[in-house]
């Protein structure tokens, strides 16, 4: 995916089932957001893609970045241990968890 000045924001490559190449699509969306610092709206736009698209694999992707965008527009680090919490209860072993592990308490 690329953002309004053409950079490559996010990459899918290969196959993926119609719901899972959308909610690849809403990530992309949200990242360019998060790359333009719009933090609040990257925000929004991550929960928005748990809320409707977390059975498929970007579930424990979209909490990450959930939780690195409302630290990035608040500076309340407390949220990164809620995250590192939450992908270790929902996504234990995902590679995800695993980058929040320096986050947890």
């Amino acid at each position: 995916m690329l953002d309004s000045s053409g950079t490559e924001r996010y990459r899918i490559e290969g196959y993926l089932p119609k719901n899972w190449f959308r909610a690849r699509l809403e990530m992309g969306l949200a990242r360019v957001a998060l790359m333009h610092k719009k933090f609040t709206e990257a925000e929004a736009a991550y929960a928005a893609v748990i809320a409707r698209r977390g059975d498929t694999g970007v579930g424990p992707e979209a909490i990450y970045w959930r939780g690195v965008c409302h630290y990035k527009a608040t500076n309340d680090h407390t949220v990164l241990g809620e995250v590192a919490k939450e992908l270790a209860e929902k996504f234990p072993g995902d590679e995800w968890t695993l980058k929040s592990v320096p986050w947890a308490h």
